[in-house]
């Protein structure tokens, strides 16, 4: 069955598959010496974002007052995950704990990297692109910082870590 990226946005589908051939790519990627994989991870997941967010969008706007509920709310509608989101007003960091996720199921020993630097990517850049196409100036952008653990590192969860500033100052 061909489906149109509108209606891939709603079906329901399974992770397995993501997760196994990022798992092949990413060793791929390092037993061929390949550079940058961890920004290509990220840029994949910028470059899924932007096509998401033709179809779909959990609001119109991200402020500091909603952040916490969009980032659940992606993470919820796309990954089918449940979260813990902390803000750290004092640094302007972004902390999200997944006990579940989609992208690092598993610990691999052959790769050192973890499927949910794409997540990273992708949700930064689905903020981002709301807050670029949003009229209020008190909108926030997201930048990845990092995975502090995953599941593929043989951590129980995985931690994500952005820092995020108001759109007026970027």
């Amino acid at each position: 069955m061909n489906y149109s990226r509108k209606e891939l946005i709603t079906t329901d589908a399974t992770m397995n598959q993501m997760r196994n051939s990022i798992h092949i790519l990413a060793s791929f990627m390092e037993k061929n010496e390949v550079s940058n994989v961890r920004e290509r991870l990220r840029i994949m997941g910028h470059n899924i974002a932007k096509t998401y967010v033709r179809y779909w969008k959990p609001t119109e706007t991200v402020l500091i007052s909603n952040l916490k509920d969009v980032i659940t709310t992606i993470y919820q509608k796309v990954l089918n995950s449940t979260i813990t989101v902390e803000i750290d007003e004092l640094e302007n960091f972004v902390k999200v704990q997944d006990s579940k996720c989609a992208l690092c199921k598993y610990q691999y020993d052959d790769i050192t990297i973890a499927g949910c630097e794409i997540i990273l990517g992708m949700v930064a850049e689905i903020i981002s692109q709301i807050s670029n196409n949003s009229s209020d100036s008190s909108s926030i952008l997201l930048d990845p910082l990092e995975v502090s653990e995953s599941q593929a590192y043989g951590n129980k969860t995985c931690v994500q870590v952005f820092k995020y500033k108001l759109k007026e100052r970027s």
